[in-house]
């Protein structure tokens, strides 16, 4: 099936899908493709530069920097986060497992999102935390079990407040985007009107809003808040609710900026992260065997085959496993994306440094996969920028 027909099937015509992919290497980045509308209501054409929600890629840019505050000594991938937070985490099925850095990061912490993860101003981490739901009572933190969970980057981002006192936004800003030189920000802060103005408003298959429609402005309020909440983050204490800023999905940012993370993992980390921080992030943890773990939606379908520390690893092989976006058996690092009708990748062959960035917007739920464990949308738009269509 061709591309136009992939997308035709995907959609309504009323939502015509944003595209855009940006292929790189280690010294340059090239657009191959940027078509649709970032915005239906003023027929504003996508670009590469447009920011858009990036779904779980935003876990990837966390783990930069987690392993920045590591190599700084202000972390330990392997320390009680208790000791962080300030109060005893615990699954409540094995209250004498410690949970850490290293097991979150990886999703080997025993959290499920069985009690959500999104957190809103005036509630507290440790207080839905307390949620029987939010705990695997079958499996403890550091076994061989893989449970894709959202809710271990909440946590990861109330850890990293908490040793620094930062709020994660500013955090992230601070220790990642500026110096990367990068226009992108966690739930818009701290983006400014202009970068609010070129937003990729993000609609569902039916042609319905899902996310980001701004109006060309800034949101009102960066974060969401409980029921008689005012929107007032000077009261905020840093280390209370890391699911704030959106850690686990939340990042905005363009393909082009998109691509520079992937530079940077094509060059090992250098001059960002330590070789031993790079090598902890990008070497597997745990490998699936066909039956040690699940990802997001309860399945163990092959699409989670290897992981590191906010990296997912594609290529590895194994029993089971089929997450060959790329048809050539070649091994990848990087991480992929899936929210609000958004599917959305960043991948990195590190032996040759060749990577793509990109999204697609409009994609149905139950959209079919194609050869693979991805969508066959997703699988598109990774053979048109190969062949730079």
């Amino acid at each position: 099936m061709s591309f136009a027909a992939l997308l035709l099937a995907a959609a309504t015509p009323a939502a015509t899908p944003a595209t855009v992919a940006v292929t790189f290497d280690r010294q340059h980045s090239t657009p191959v493709l940027a078509e649709g509308e970032a915005d239906r209501t003023t027929h504003r054409a996508v670009t590469p530069r447009d920011p858009a929600r990036i779904a779980s890629i935003s876990k990837l840019v966390v783990a930069l920097g987690v392993m920045r505050l590591v190599d700084q000594h202000r972390l330990d991938l392997d320390r009680d986060v208790s000791d962080y937070l300030g109060w005893r985490l615990r699954n409540p099925a094995f209250p004498d497992t410690k949970i850490t850095l290293r097991l979150l990061l990886s999703h080997r912490s025993s959290l499920t999102d069985g009690a959500d993860y999104a957190i809103p101003l005036g509630e507290s981490l440790r207080q839905r935390l307390a949620d029987p739901r939010a705990w695997d009572k079958d499996h403890p933190a550091g076994s061989d079990w893989f449970h894709y969970t959202n809710l271990n980057y909440p946590v990861v981002a109330s850890v990293m407040e908490a040793a620094t006192g930062e709020r994660f936004d500013r955090l992230m800003a601070r220790l990642v985007l500026r110096p990367l030189k990068l226009s992108a920000c966690y739930n818009w802060s701290p983006c400014d009107a202009r970068q609010a103005a070129r937003a990729v408003v993000l609609y569902r298959a039916d042609g319905a809003v899902a996310k980001d429609d701004l109006g060309g402005r800034l949101p009102d309020c960066p974060v969401n808040t409980a029921a008689g909440v005012a929107c007032d983050l000077a009261t905020y204490r840093a280390g209370e609710n890391g699911a704030l800023f959106s850690p686990q999905g939340g990042l905005r940012i363009s393909m082009t900026d998109l691509a520079r993370i992937g530079q940077l993992l094509a060059h090992k980390g250098q001059g960002f992260i330590s070789p031993r921080a790079f090598a902890a992030m990008t070497t597997p943890l745990w490998r699936f065997n066909g039956h040690n773990g699940m990802g997001e939606n309860g399945e163990a379908d092959g699409f989670f085959c290897a992981y590191g520390l906010g990296v997912q690893v594609l290529g590895t092989g194994g029993q089971g496993c089929h997450d060959d976006l790329f048809p050539d058996h070649r091994l990848r690092i990087g991480h992929p994306g899936d929210a609000y009708g958004l599917k959305s990748g960043l991948w990195v062959d590190p032996q040759t440094g060749r990577g793509i960035a990109f999204f697609t917007t409009a994609v149905a739920d139950d959209a079919p996969n194609g050869r693979s464990a991805f969508t066959a949308a997703e699988e598109a738009v990774v053979a048109r920028a190969k062949h730079g269509q």
